[in-house]
């Protein structure tokens, strides 16, 4: 599904060159659910950019869903994120003035549904996350876990087949933190590919595979047993 080689990825700081990816090669099989750790300037978020296509290595090479991502043009890059990618965000990053509903249709309208289409879809993927009850509610008027909740649905509406999520738990308690990653239990169950940022040994816990950077490269790479929740209701 994704397979990187050798890629390196330099910024220009002044006259200081920062290498944020160093010889980076890895591989992330369809199906898998996979945290990505390290300190503060160890790569990690560059490499979720560079997963996301939201960014582009400087050398080396990245194929995504079969696709070497540098020769397509910008365009298909952007129809392959709306399309094949959710990303979820520590900030939520939801529309404060617009209602549940209305932050998870904009996938949709982006994507060219139309409005019985994008309403009823929104609606039932909110359901999905257990939020019937709020679907016409704003974010102030949500709690934390809520409005996460809120942003997953918003990367799902368009059945994408790869989740990215960048510190997902990092604004919430920790019984919200729990049920977030419940949710992407069972998303990775239904066959979604889960890959997450964070630096929370516990929540890494929740996967099936730690991928540690340090330093713009790999050091551990190893799939671990599970922390199954095994109460995925949402409440």
């Amino acid at each position: 599904m994704l397979e990187m080689r050798n890629l390196e990825k330099l910024y220009q700081m002044g006259d200081v060159e920062v290498r944020a990816l160093d010889g980076v090669s890895l591989t992330i099989a369809e199906g898998e659910m996979v945290a990505i750790m390290g300190p503060s300037g160890s790569g990690k978020s560059t490499m979720m950019n560079i997963i996301g296509c939201l960014d582009q290595p400087t050398r080396g090479t990245y194929h995504i869903f079969g696709q070497e991502v540098s020769r397509i043009s910008e365009r298909e890059q952007a129809r392959l994120r709306n399309r094949e990618i959710g990303f979820v965000f520590q900030s939520f990053n939801l529309l404060p003035k617009l209602t549940a509903l209305q932050n998870v249709e904009l996938p949709l309208i982006y994507a060219g549904a139309g409005a019985k289409e994008r309403y009823e879809t929104a609606r039932q993927t909110l359901i999905q996350m257990g939020l019937e009850q709020r679907i016409h509610h704003r974010p102030k008027e949500l709690s934390g876990g809520q409005q996460q909740r809120v942003a997953i649905a918003r990367a799902l509406v368009n059945k994408p087949s790869l989740l990215l999520a960048d510190e997902p738990t990092g604004n919430l308690d920790s019984h919200s933190s729990v049920e977030i990653m419940a949710i992407f239990q069972q998303l990775n169950r239904q066959g979604i590919t889960v890959i997450l940022v964070t630096h929370e040994n516990d929540i890494a816990a929740y996967t099936k595979r730690i991928v540690r950077f340090l330093d713009g490269k790999v050091v551990v790479d190893q799939k671990i047993e599970q922390n199954v929740i095994k109460n995925e209701a949402a409440s």
